[in-house]
């Protein structure tokens, strides 16, 4: 696997409201953190460019809404903005794509001449993986960095309740045998970014 000298690391909204159990209830993942704290570490030592997405829910009793605590970034993010030797953008939106937020992530990406973007963040069968999709579909060569990644559980129709593990699963399969995204370990991407 290549990581391209300007690679843009996209973290997908690695919000303190994530950390509301009460609310979303078991997570995947329990290194996932760790792995997105790395990433960011690897691009902002290397100089490659960092896009840190934020979703400012319009729901009034979610943990990520605006004006309440759990918008803001999780402390080892928030530590991290700023840092880097390379590009960095804030882009916030309302919807589960960062490219449908606001400043334009498509037309900054191509500014930048980034043809490569590597998505970590939460949920990984929600935001960071509809980023994926759209990033794919606009052309470009995504890498979705798995484990550092995670979600929650969910019900859907007729009764059918998929674990956290399931629906990272099913999100790996398709976006990696669909063909969006390379689905990858961090532990492959620090190596090749490096």
């Amino acid at each position: 696997m290549d990581i391209a000298e300007n690679a843009v690391l996209v973290v997908v909204d690695v919000q303190k409201g994530f950390e509301e159990e009460d609310y979303w209830g078991t997570r995947n993942h329990p290194e996932a953190d760790d792995n997105i704290a790395a990433l960011i570490d690897v691009w902002q030592t290397t100089g490659r460019p960092v896009v840190f997405v934020r979703h400012d829910s319009v729901k009034p009793d979610s943990p990520l809404r605006v004006g309440y605590e759990g918008n803001g970034f999780k402390d080892y993010v928030e530590r991290r903005r700023g840092r880097g030797a390379g590009a960095e953008l804030l882009v916030t939106k309302s919807v589960n794509s960062a490219f449908l937020g606001a400043p334009d992530l498509h037309a900054w990406l191509t500014a930048e001449g980034a043809g490569q973007i590597v998505v970590a963040g939460i949920q990984t069968n929600m935001c960071a993986e509809t980023t994926a999709r759209m990033g794919g579909n606009l052309g470009y060569d995504v890498v979705f960095a798995f484990d550092a990644t995670y979600t929650f559980g969910l019900e859907g129709p007729f009764g059918w309740r998929l674990s956290a593990e399931e629906l990272a699963r099913a999100t790996a399969v398709s976006l990696h045998g669909g063909g969006f995204a390379q689905v990858v370990t961090t532990k492959e991407i620090v190596a090749a970014a490096a």
